[in-house]
């Protein structure tokens, strides 16, 4: 496997009560800000030729976009900002196709999946917020794919062909990719994706109530997506599901959340440190967020995640989440100098 890209599976997230959340400011949540664990890291990961050098793989590469731009904000250096486009065109150079974006550049990541895509689509939402054409280029995207991808009334497919002529064999719909889509969608535009964000919704509707996650990274991301749409009925349902089946994860000593209920020892930091996003736009359990970093910091699993891309990026969005979360629009402007 290579070091610029990702696991061999895709971040997979298969999964009532009410919920207090609400929306907050960025200057209101708890949340880290931690630049120099970030820059440190990416002095690191340069040097070993990890990222942003090495093959291209969408998930990782749409958290790298997000994080260059939360270390704009940071910093107020406008190099940062430089290296988010150009990184989205290398992406589109390499990875980009007629519709959407293939999964990775190594020859074993054929095909397209959706959230991997809606990630995209969020990645270009962010640096649309500072430069109005990738706004565009992301509805373009969005259009693009959601046809083949969704079928009303039923559900999105998880994985396509490349050339999205039909499902990839032996893949069937995904467990949370029309909230994946929903989110993106209605921070890119919500007039321009009407119609799609209209359908997206319908199968929220139909499938948040009966949704039950048990994956540590699926829960993360939930709690991440809901996080854009406290008031609305699945984001409280499903914020309150996930945070009582993380806690049933959490393992503390040594302070990690497991993979699942019934794999209690598996332990995986790229999917912790989305947990730990998660919770900082939940606005939950921040010592719990400080303990899983500190643990991953020195844990090895002893395989190729050690020094894949996507455990060190993610690694950073967790010290940083920055854009990554809800409030990002009513962040001041970055400092000059």
């Amino acid at each position: 496997m290579s070091n610029g890209g990702g696991p061999s599976r895709p971040p997979d997230r298969s999964g009532e009560g009410t919920c207090g959340a609400h929306k907050r400011s960025r200057s209101q949540r708890t949340m880290l800000h931690d630049t120099q664990y970030v820059l440190r890291k990416l002095d690191w990961m340069r040097a070993e030729r990890i990222w942003p050098g090495g093959l291209r793989y969408l998930w990782t590469d749409a958290f790298g976009v997000v994080l260059l731009l939360s270390l704009y904000d940071e910093t107020g250096e406008e190099r940062w900002l430089a290296e988010a486009e150009a990184l989205v065109a290398e992406v589109e150079r390499v990875l980009g196709r007629p519709r959407g974006l293939r999964i990775g550049e190594a020859p074993d990541r054929d095909g397209q999946y959706y959230h991997y895509l809606a990630m995209w689509l969020f990645a270009l939402a962010r640096l649309g917020d500072v430069k109005p054409r990738y706004r565009e280029r992301g509805i373009a995207i969005a259009r693009a794919i959601h046809r083949p991808f969704v079928i009303p009334g039923r559900g999105v497919i998880w994985k396509m062909q490349e050339d999205l002529s039909a499902p990839y064999p032996g893949f069937g719909l995904g467990a949370m990719d029309a909230f994946d889509g929903y989110v993106s969608y209605r921070l890119l535009d919500e007039e321009a994706l009407a119609a799609e964000i209209a359908e997206m919704k319908d199968l929220i509707e139909a499938q948040y109530a009966g949704l039950a996650i048990d994956q540590d990274l699926g829960l993360g991301m939930m709690l991440w997506l809901a996080s854009f749409f406290p008031e609305e009925r699945w984001a409280q349902v499903q914020t309150s599901r996930s945070l009582t089946a993380l806690d049933a994860l959490w393992r503390d000593p040594p302070g990690y959340f497991a993979r699942a209920s019934y794999a209690p020892d598996v332990r995986i930091a790229f999917a912790n440190y989305g947990v730990a996003l998660g919770l900082q736009a939940a606005d939950r359990h921040p010592e719990r967020v400080t303990r899983l970093n500190a643990y991953f910091e020195t844990f090895r699993s002893g395989d190729e995640y050690d020094r894949e891309a996507i455990t060190h990026v993610m690694a950073c969005a967790a010290h940083l989440p920055g854009r990554f979360l809800s409030g990002a629009d009513d962040r001041p402007p970055p400092p000059m100098g």
